[in-house]
């Protein structure tokens, strides 16, 4: 693919406008990890790679099924049958040339103990997760504080969702982790939930204020209304 030359700017013009060239630029040398590529790791890789991260590595071992396809948005029919993480970079890629992608096709029990050979050659900004079971989460968050590295957490399910900046808080101290098996879930809602979760890791990314430690609990009620309830931990 051509690039026009000196069209970086031209790339990311709207964001310039809102927080000028020199955070446009220092984007540019933030990593993430997204441990996840189904339906939140499509939204958070599509946006966070169109906002100009410079580096986005994806975990997920998973291959792309038909009933993925409704709310995992990366995917095509096309996809059916291939590695989520590679299909998902291939997306992010094809938008933004301006990004590197990295896609790992492991579990993240052998990832953690790859990046150790890693860690001299990058060093994470920030951990998202991306994922859809609480055992997962509970290893995401040893490894996040075993690496100095704040993570973000998001989880959704039916018409309602969680999200969390952690720093300090242990992940074990607010849920009991299970293997419970999340209910049925539309697609929005996932895309709502990603987006959250895209805007604070954004903001945190471009040095802007967010809340550490603190959840967010999404929902509709009874009545339809949307609701948001935060948690101080």
């Amino acid at each position: 693919m051509q690039v026009v030359e000196n069209s970086c700017d031209r790339y990311f013009k709207r964001q310039i406008e809102l927080w000028g060239l020199e955070v446009q630029k220092s984007l540019l040398h933030k990593s993430v990890l997204i441990v996840g590529s189904g339906g939140l790791g499509c939204s958070l890789g599509i946006a966070l790679g169109g906002s100009g991260v410079g580096r986005i590595d994806l975990l997920d071992f998973d291959e792309v099924s038909y009933h993925n396809l409704h709310r995992q948005i990366a995917f095509e029919l096309d996809d059916l049958g291939k590695k989520k993480c590679e299909v998902l970079k291939q997306t992010i890629v094809s938008r933004n040339p301006y990004v590197e992608v990295n896609s790992y096709d492991i579990d993240l029990q052998s990832f953690i103990k790859e990046y150790d050979s890693m860690k001299k050659r990058v060093k994470y900004d920030l951990i998202i997760d991306a994922t859809d079971n609480l055992p997962t989460r509970a290893m995401i968050d040893s490894f996040a504080k075993s690496v100095k590295t704040p993570w973000l957490y998001g989880s959704v399910e039916e018409f309602h969702g969680y999200v969390c900046l952690f720093e300090n808080i242990s992940f074990e101290s607010i849920f009991q982790i299970n293997n419970r098996t999340p209910k049925g879930i539309t697609a929005p809602i996932v895309m709502q939930i990603a987006s959250i979760q895209a805007n604070i890791a954004l903001r945190y990314l471009a040095n802007y204020k967010v809340a550490k430690d603190k959840l967010y609990y999404c929902y509709y009620d009874q009545d339809g209304d949307f609701c948001l309830q935060k948690f101080g931990l």
